[in-house]
C-alpha cells in the first residue's frame, strides 16, 4: 500500500512536463539593451562584481565604435582568448586600406563573419542566455549600439589526465576511463562508435546548477518508444542543483523503494559502447566520470567487459562464478544459522561434531554471533573506503585478521563463524557492480533475521520474496529478469553461459531493437 501510495504521487508529481512548469514559472525573457555599458553594469550588478569576471574593451577603427568582452577567468580557455579573439579584433582595428563599417549591427555581423576564426559562434540578445554562456565557460562579445552578443565557445578550464578506471578493473582491457569534462566523454565514445546514426542530445538539468547533460543512442538500433520514455522522465528533473549522476539516477528511476539498482553506472568506456551497440541508452553528466546505462537486466550487472575479451571458456566460468557469488553473499550466515540452530540434523555428522567442538564455550547463540561479525565485517568495509587508500587497505586486511583472530581467542565467536564470514565477504567482492552488491548486503540482513525465526524454511521464503521482487521489478519499464522471464530462449547463449562470438548474432531480444542483427554475413539465427 506504500508503494502505490507513494508511486501514484510521483505519477502525478511527473505527469506534466517540466519545460511547460518552468515556462510558467519563470519570468518573461529580459533583452539587452543597445547600450554597452548599460549592459556591463547589468551584468556587473547580476553577478555580484566577482573578482574573477574578465572585462576589457576596446575601440574598433575610425568610427570610434567600442566593444567589450565579457568571461570569467579560470573558466575561458586562455589561448583561445589572446589569439583568436582579441588578436583577430585588434587586428581589424589596425588594419589599413579598409575602413570599418559605422553602423553597430554591421560591425557586429563583419565581427561573426569574416574577423573571428572560432569553429563555434551564436549570437543572442537574452541577458540571462548571455551570463548563463559565460558562466558556462563561453565568451560574450558585445558592441556598442547593438543589442545582439555574439557568444564564443572558448571551454578551457582545467581537467585531470585520463586514468584507468579505479572502481573497475579489469585484467585485460582498455585502460582508459571517463573524466569530469564532458566533451572528453563524448570524444571517448566517439573513438569506440564510428557510426553515423551515433546521436548526443544535449540539454542542461538543475534550475540553478544548469548541468550540461547529454543523451547518447543509435537511432538506427535503440527503440524509439525507450528513448522517448527516458526524454520524458529526464525533463520532469527540476531540481536546483544537479552535482552528479546518482541524483539523474534517484529521480528517473522506476521503483525508489527496491534495494537494488534500476540504472547501471559506469567509467568505462568500452562499457557504454558495447551498450550503445546493443540499443541501450547512456546518459552523460558534466562534472562526473560516471555515465548512466539504462534499461539493466540483472544479468547485466553480473557481467564484465572481460568477459569478451577472453576466450568462451575462460568468460563462461568467471560468469558462473559470479553468480555463485551472488548467491553467497546473500544467504552463507543465513545458511550458518538455520543448519546450526534449527537443523542440525542436515550436516553431516563429523562436521557436526567439529562445530559443535569449536562452539563450546561461544556465550552466544548463532544468530548474536553471526550479527555481530557481519557488522564488524561492513564496518571495516566502509572505514576502508573512507580512509586514503594505502591506509584504508591497511585496516581492512589488518582489521580483519587482528579482530577475527582476537574474537575467537576471546571465545566470543567460533572459527567455522570467522570462515562464513570470510567467505561472504570474498563473495561480496567478486559482484562486478558495487550498487547491487551494496543491495546484496542489504538482503544479508534480512536472510539473517528470517532463518533466525524460521529455520531453512525462513532462508526459502526470503529467497522466493526476492525472486518476487525481481519479477515485477523494471528498468525504465523492461523487465528486470529478461531473459528469464519474461522467457527468450534465443539470449540465454549471453546470460549465464557466454557463447563463443561467432554465435552471438543477435542483440538482446528483450530492448526491442530496431536492428536485431549484429552479423552481417553468415548465419542469422
Amino acid at each position: 500500500m506504500l508503494r502505490r501510495f507513494l508511486t501514484t504521487r510521483r505519477k502525478k508529481k511527473t505527469s506534466s512536463p517540466f519545460i511547460q512548469r518552468a515556462m510558467q514559472q519563470q519570468s518573461p525573457a529580459v533583452l539587452l539593451s543597445t547600450s554597452l555599458q548599460e549592459n556591463l553594469e547589468t551584468i556587473k550588478s547580476e553577478l555580484g562584481a566577482p573578482h574573477d569576471l574578465l572585462i576589457r574593451s576596446l575601440l574598433i577603427g575610425n568610427t570610434r565604435h567600442t566593444c567589450a568582452i565579457v568571461a570569467i577567468d579560470g573558466l575561458v580557455n586562455s589561448d583561445m582568448l589572446h589569439d583568436q579573439v582579441l588578436s583577430h579584433i585588434q587586428l581589424m582595428i589596425s588594419m589599413a586600406g579598409k575602413s570599418v563599417p559605422d553602423e553597430p549591427q554591421t560591425i557586429l555581423g563583419l565581427l561573426y563573419e569574416e574577423v573571428l576564426s572560432v569553429s563555434e559562434l551564436n549570437k543572442s540578445s537574452n541577458l540571462t542566455d548571455v551570463m548563463d554562456c559565460v558562466l558556462s565557460g563561453d565568451i560574450a562579445l558585445f558592441v556598442d549600439g547593438t543589442s545582439e552578443v555574439i557568444i564564443i565557445d572558448s571551454k578551457g578550464w582545467k581537467t585531470r589526465a585520463t586514468e584507468e578506471p579505479v572502481s573497475e578493473g579489469v585484467v585485460r582491457g582498455p585502460r582508459d576511463g571517463f573524466t569530469e569534462n564532458i566533451r572528453d566523454n563524448t570524444v571517448r565514445i566517439r573513438r569506440r562508435v564510428k557510426d553515423k546514426h551515433l546521436r548526443f542530445d544535449g540539454s542542461y538539468v538543475g534550475v540553478r546548477s544548469k548541468t550540461a547533460l547529454i543523451i547518447a543512442y543509435i537511432d538506427s538500433i535503440v527503440d524509439p518508444e525507450m528513448l522517448n520514455e527516458v526524454k520524458r522522465r529526464i525533463a520532469t528533473i527540476d531540481i536546483d542543483e544537479v552535482e552528479e549522476s546518482g541524483f539523474v539516477e534517484q529521480w528517473i528511476e522506476d521503483d525508489f523503494l527496491s534495494p537494488f539498482p534500476q540504472i547501471h553506472n559506469t567509467e568505462r568506456p568500452d562499457k557504454v559502447a558495447a551498450a550503445l551497440f546493443q540499443g541501450r541508452v547512456a546518459i552523460l553528466l558534466d562534472g562526473t566520470p560516471m555515465v548512466l546505462i539504462l534499461p539493466i537486466t540483472i544479468g547485466l550487472l553480473l557481467h564484465s567487459p572481460e568477459d569478451y575479451y577472453d576466450r568462451w571458456i575462460a568468460g563462461t566460468l568467471a560468469r558462473l562464478l559470479r553468480y555463485l557469488a551472488a548467491f553467497l553473499a546473500v544467504f552463507s550466515p543465513a545458511f550458518y544459522i538455520a543448519l546450526v540452530t534449527f537443523h542440525p540434523g542436515l550436516i553431516p555428522s563429523d562436521l557436526a561434531f567439529s562445530i559443535a567442538a569449536t562452539r563450546d564455550g561461544v556465550p552466544f547463540p548463532a544468530f548474536v554471533e553471526s550479527l555481530m561479525m557481519v557488522t564488524t565485517m561492513e564496518l571495516l568495509q566502509e572505514a576502508g573506503l573512507r580512509l586514503p587508500k594505502p591506509i584504508g587497505q591497511t585496516v581492512g586486511i589488518v582489521g580483519g585478521l587482528v579482530i577475527g583472530d582476537a574474537a575467537v581467542s576471546a571465545g566470543i565467536v567460533s572459527p567455522v563463524m570467522v570462515i562464513v564470514v570470510a567467505l561472504t565477504a570474498i563473495a561480496s567482492f567478486a559482484i562486478p557492480s558495487y550498487p547491487l552488491a551494496i543491495a546484496f548486503r542489504m538482503l544479508r540482513f534480512l536472510a539473517m533475521f528470517a532463518a533466525a525465526i524460521f529455520g531453512i524454511y525462513g532462508v526459502v521464503l526470503t529467497f522466493i520474496m526476492i525472486m518476487i521482487h525481481l519479477t515485477n521489478l523494471t528498468s525504465v519499464g523492461y523487465p528486470y529478469l529478461a531473459p528469464f522471464t519474461p522467457q527468450m530462449p534465443q539470449d540465454w547463449k549471453d546470460l549465464i553461459l557466454r557463447a563463443p562470438i561467432t554465435f552471438l548474432r543477435k542483440r538482446p531480444g528483450s530492448l526491442h531493437p530496431k536492428d536485431e542483427t549484429r552479423t552481417r554475413t553468415g548465419d542469422s539465427t
